[in-house]
């Protein structure tokens, strides 16, 4: 069975701690607070983003969060 690699690829992403104001001027007003919950619009639709999740602006422009054990997997930071 052939094996394939993921291409390296730069992303920017910022990790959700209460920041909100912060989140939603990265995601360009694609992010709002509903109740106590971050929403972020992503191209599957709204999602939910919890405390410590890392919300990722991917190669298209497009943002989704991701749950900081697979951030840490999948990323590492740019020096």
């Amino acid at each position: 069975m052939p094996l394939f690699r993921k291409k390296p690829v730069v992303i920017e992403a910022i990790q959700f701690e209460g920041n909100f104001d912060e989140i939603e001027q990265f995601c360009g007003g694609d992010a709002e607070w509903r109740g106590n919950e971050l929403v972020v619009a992503t191209l599957e639709g709204p999602l939910r983003a919890s405390n410590k999740d890392w919300i990722i602006k991917g190669i298209k422009g497009e943002f989704y969060p991701c749950k900081p054990e697979i951030f840490d997997a999948t990323y590492e930071e740019v020096t």
